[in-house]
């Protein structure tokens, strides 16, 4: 089994490295594979490194990253909720985020401060988390998921409202950049951004990895998983707010950016079946990978123009998620 999965995580691998060899090699100047290779160990000509080292190669880091949390984000979200139509933008965290974005763009600090639109963001995704962990906690004695999922889509139709408010009073332009924000771009790249992203993602995503025998037992049921000592409410808290955690970076740096939580566990689970030591670093693989050539896709299919990925995420995961549905039954 051990060897078997060891397996499946390699093949996933090296899908997600080929996704990142095309992401850098295509775009308005493609650069044939070995002249990548030649630039990644240091040779190449000068206009290669700069596309490689400066434009590209963050970007796709980036798209790994973004992809990576969001499909992890899914897988344990579905866990925790125990449905496999769950989702990472289902519990408000998006729209607290888009809410701290929008509120930027529209008051004039993003064009004064770029650093301010993530900042914003992630703060409007925490207090998204806040709200919504309070709402839950309050209304009943522990953490019933019932109560959360529904806590969330409250929060998240009050910050979609909201959102629609400032939008009223934004100008045209703000409007378009707002807009097109929330439809998920990874143009807004940098080593910077992906360097702090990285920090932040890892032990989040660690901790969530620690947790996949609990996640195992709790999918059985929480009965079961409380007789077998595993501490239910603890495990349904560090879930959430990790997952959430997670969601609310990856908006912040790249907007919302639809499917790739829903379609990517999905998908695994289908293929691999439910065993979260599994399941869940194949999401982060297959995530980033799908991510990667969603974002590939977008850059290069009406180049010079770049289309929001979160479009092609939508284009690329609703007809694949109606083949999974229509192939096997939930």
């Amino acid at each position: 089994m051990i060897a078997r999965n060891a397996g499946r995580l390699l093949s996933l691998a090296l899908l997600a490295a080929a996704a990142l060899v095309a992401s850098i090699a295509l775009g308005a100047a493609d650069l044939p594979p070995g002249d990548v290779l030649d630039v990644l160990l240091g040779r190449g000509s000068e206009p290669a490194r700069t596309i490689v080292w400066s434009l590209r190669l963050p970007r796709a880091i980036l798209a790994l990253q973004v992809g990576a949390a969001l499909g992890l984000a899914g897988a344990a979200f579905q866990a925790l909720l125990r449905n496999p139509l769950a989702e990472p933008y289902v519990l408000g965290v998006s729209g607290g985020a888009a809410v701290g974005a929008v509120a930027a763009v529209v008051l004039g600090l993003s064009a004064a401060a770029p650093w301010s639109l993530p900042i914003a963001a992630l703060a409007g995704g925490l207090i998204a988390i806040g709200v919504v962990l309070r709402i839950a906690m309050h209304a009943t004695r522990g953490m019933d998921t019932r109560v959360l999922l529904l806590a969330g889509v409250v929060v998240g139709a009050f910050f979609n409202a909201v959102i629609l408010l400032l939008l009223t009073f934004a100008s045209a332009e703000t409007f378009r950049s707002a807009v097109f924000w929330m439809m998920g771009s990874l143009a807004g790249a940098s080593w910077s951004v992906a360097l702090l992203l990285g920090a932040y993602l890892a032990p989040a995503m660690a901790a969530l990895f620690l947790m996949a025998r609990p996640l195992n037992l709790l999918s059985v049921g929480e009965e079961t998983a409380l007789y077998l000592g595993t501490p239910v409410e603890r495990v349904k808290l560090a879930t959430y707010v990790l997952a959430s955690l997670l969601v609310a970076a990856g908006v912040a740096v790249s907007g919302i950016i639809g499917f790739v939580g829903l379609v990517v566990p999905h998908a695994v689970r289908l293929m691999w079946g439910s065993d979260h030591q599994l399941l869940l670093p194949a999401s982060v693989l297959a995530g980033g990978g799908f991510l990667l050539a969603a974002d590939t896709v977008a850059r290069t299919a009406a180049a010079p123009a770049e289309l929001p990925v979160g479009v092609i995420t939508a284009l690329v995961g609703v007809p694949l998620f109606i083949v999974l549905l229509t192939r096997r039954r939930l």
